[in-house]
């Protein structure tokens, strides 16, 4: 121990989470109005868009879910990262642009059931209430993951008992995104996002070097092979160990990212839509990083507990602590409580966004929406905050069973919103011919598909050993289910004149703007 019952890494965890309230504190002077503390007042620069929406959209999964499965099954389980890279860039390329002209231009809307409220017109209605529902149901698991992620943390570095570290590692995140809002939000993002490729490039490379090179790390895999009856190439290869289904469902995690609602809100939060080009470049780049680094984190760390079985102890039985294993062994405890920090950073900016965009669906869709139209500023402010507590708490008890899993949260939250919102919100920013029926039932049948999936067919199916389209990831039946809904229906009817010719003028005012042709 050092300095009484402290060690350094808990004077570094300290020191973390003092700079991150402080910059709540910062931020709430900052937060003069509802758009203030929902969108930052839409004044974000290209890197800290680019830096937020990275930080609150890999969360504690990425430091702890991915790692742990690419340390389990191999490099197979790479066809995740792939899949989100591919999606996110295409959700750079054809949504963030589009999305922020399109909100002003809808009344300025503040939330995504907002914006469709307003995209369809007075039919809109029924769509904002569904929306708000479904963004509550499943992001209220969603921060579960996040809070799950850091108890995981704080039990295993501060040997505490998980409830009491699901206590305390909820406590922090609660308070900043309480006191300052969005701007909180987005100004600690780019901080833990910095943190997190720093721990994401760091880790791997000291694996590396304490294994003793590539040859070592692929003698070292091999050993582990043999020594449970597989070969080599079940590890190494990306086609190993899955099939072309496998695959698909794997990779399909990049249809989420069109629906996220916690990241489509940076996209909407920038300032202009050329400060978006530059977002999207530094974005990418952290992302391909920090992808690469989590599956090399797993990947190696396979070949470090093969060399160094004596060592295993350190995972606590827990795969998903590969990382915070490693860390601990490999680091000094100064840096190694820089390098955990990370995680508790992942978690807290993806914690914090999904609070906070429930706190806004409750805030703005329902109590603004339906209850208090005339709310002033300084109210509705108020009661955003109040939603924050209430969703936090309902996360929490969510995430009291001690069994919870990081990625198995995060993956049913993710094909919700992925294939509930996803398609509704493509077709809304390239189809005018789309109508508000055929984007309430598409929302709907991608929601209820997702769920039925999940509970009817998959889990069935993965409890009786079986494989196959029945163990498919629920976001892929989903994502379908809602497009091909949307279009039908969208073919019965016709959107209102007044719709189409709102959607034409943003449209005009987008390639305008992305070429430049406007200030």
């Amino acid at each position: 121990m050092f300095m009484g019952d402290f060690n350094p890494m808990h004077i570094t965890f300290g020191i973390y989470l003092i700079v991150v309230l402080l910059i709540g504190m910062a931020a709430y002077f900052s937060t003069r109005s509802f758009d203030d503390y929902i969108l930052g007042g839409r004044s974000l620069g290209p890197f800290v868009t680019a830096m937020s929406a990275g930080a609150s959209d890999m969360s504690g999964w990425l430091l702890m879910g991915l790692p742990g499965a690419v340390f389990v099954a191999g490099m197979s389980e790479a066809w995740i990262a792939i899949g989100l890279t591919v999606g996110a860039y295409l959700n750079w390329l054809l949504v963030a642009g589009r999305l922020r002209v399109h909100t002003e231009y809808n009344n300025n809307a503040l939330t995504l059931p907002d914006y469709f409220f307003h995209r369809f017109g007075a039919q809109g209605r029924a769509m904002k209430v569904i929306s708000a529902a479904i963004i509550l149901f499943f992001f209220t698991i969603y921060c579960a993951a996040g809070v799950v992620a850091g108890a995981r943390l704080f039990e295993s570095l501060f040997n505490l008992s998980y409830t009491q570290a699901m206590w305390l590692g909820a406590g922090a995140t609660i308070a900043y995104t309480f006191i300052g809002g969005f701007l909180a939000v987005s100004w600690t993002d780019t901080v833990q996002a910095t943190l997190m490729i720093f721990a994401l490039i760091l880790t791997p490379i000291m694996v590396l070097i304490v294994v003793g090179g590539f040859d070592d790390v692929a003698v070292s895999i091999a050993k582990v092979a043999t020594e449970k009856g597989k070969d080599y190439s079940e590890y190494s290869g990306l086609f190993a160990g899955t099939t072309f289904l496998g695959i698909v469902s794997t990779a399909a995690w990049g249809l989420g990212y069109f629906g996220q609602p916690h990241i489509l809100a940076r996209f909407m939060a920038a300032e202009n839509v050329q400060s978006l080009k530059s977002a999207r470049r530094i974005g990418m780049t952290w992302m391909i990083l920090c992808l690469g680094g989590a599956i090399a984190v797993g990947y190696f760390g396979i070949a470090y507990f093969g060399a160094k079985p004596e060592e295993i102890g350190a995972l606590g039985g827990k795969d998903e602590r590969i990382f915070i294993g490693l860390a601990t062994l490999l680091f000094d405890p100064w840096i190694a409580g820089v390098i955990l920090s990370a995680i508790l950073a992942a978690v807290m900016s993806t914690l914090s966004c999904q609070l906070l965009v429930c706190s806004s669906a409750i805030a703005e869709d329902f109590y603004k929406g339906f209850l208090r139209p005339n709310a002033a500023q300084a109210e509705l402010v108020w009661v955003g905050r109040l939603m924050v507590l209430a969703v936090a708490v309902i996360a929490i008890v969510i995430a009291a069973d001690p069994e919870s899993k990081v990625l198995g949260l995060t993956s049913y939250a993710w094909a919700g919103f992925g294939a509930a919102f996803g398609p509704v919100v493509i077709f809304s920013l390239i189809w005018k011919r789309m109508t508000a029926t055929g984007a309430l039932v598409g929302m709907i049948a991608g929601a209820i598909t997702v769920v039925a999936w999940a509970e009817r067919v998959k889990k069935p199916a993965i409890a009786a050993g079986g494989s196959g389209w029945t163990t498919m990831y629920e976001i892929v039946p989903g994502f379908i289910a809602c497009a091909l809904a949307i279009v039908v229906v969208s073919l019965f009817g016709k959107p209102a004149p007044a719709v189409v010719e709102r959607f034409e003028q943003a449209d005009r005012d987008y390639h305008a703007n992305k070429h430049g042709k406007v200030a």
